[in-house]
């Protein structure tokens, strides 16, 4: 298995990603980066901010103006995040 510390850089990375993409719509792009803000606030614990990133995510992942693209980035996003130990 992965050190979550990896995988929590490989999740801000992949939102940095979709907070550039200019295809991606505003509110979408606003919600990637209040979850890089969530993910990168070391005074929680790792799995509490795998939790709460993976809240926002599954909120915003069925927003009908997401593109498709966007959509199989959010679901890795997701994997990735579940893969987090929460404990």
């Amino acid at each position: 298995m992965a050190n979550p510390e990896d995988m929590i850089k490989q999740c801000i990375m992949m939102l940095h990603a979709m907070s550039e993409d200019s295809t991606i719509p505003r509110n979408i792009r606003r919600v990637a980066d209040e979850t890089m803000k969530v993910l990168q606030d070391e005074k929680k614990t790792i799995g509490l901010r795998a939790a709460s990133a993976l809240s926002m995510i599954d909120e915003v992942s069925n927003d009908s103006n997401m593109p498709i693209h966007a959509r199989t980035r959010i679901w890795e996003l997701a994997s990735t995040l579940e893969a987090i130990p929460f404990d």
